[in-house]
């Protein structure tokens, strides 16, 4: 004796597919490439050869290797390239924060017109000095 297995009818249509909220699958597409270090690769190819030698020193791999393809690397030689690529980043951002607070800020020079403007008494181009900073123009 053998049954035969009918298919029942569906009661209900498949949901249909849920939007991209809060752009996950962006985001989440953006990772699946990070993992495969395609952004990397990316940077890479922007790169000179110069570049991509001090990288490479501060990676502590051969600088011999600027020419090699990112694909080509091995997984502990990219993290490696990575890793240098945070660091020379972090130093160069710390360089010119440091560079940066060296000089004066821009208000300054529209407060010393604004004190010219007092010591000269038009009260009208100091108040238009000080309306400049006050709105973040400098």
């Amino acid at each position: 004796m053998s049954a035969t297995v009918h298919q029942l009818p569906a009661t209900q249509a498949p949901a249909p597919v849920e939007a991209d909220r809060g752009e996950w699958g962006a985001l989440r597409a953006e990772l699946h490439s990070r993992c495969a270090d395609e952004d990397l690769a990316e940077t890479w190819e922007g790169m000179n050869s110069g570049e991509r030698k001090a990288l490479l020193m501060s990676a502590r791999l051969d600088p011999r290797e600027a020419r090699t393809p990112m694909e080509r690397f091995t997984k502990f030689e990219r993290d490696a390239i990575r890793a240098a690529i945070h660091r020379q980043g972090r130093h160069y951002l710390g360089l010119r924060d440091r560079l940066a607070g060296e000089r004066p800020h821009p208000s300054r020079e529209l407060a010393a017109h604004a004190r010219q403007a007092l010591e000269e008494g038009n009260h009208k181009a100091a108040l238009h000095w000080l309306g400049l900073i006050e709105r973040g123009v400098a």
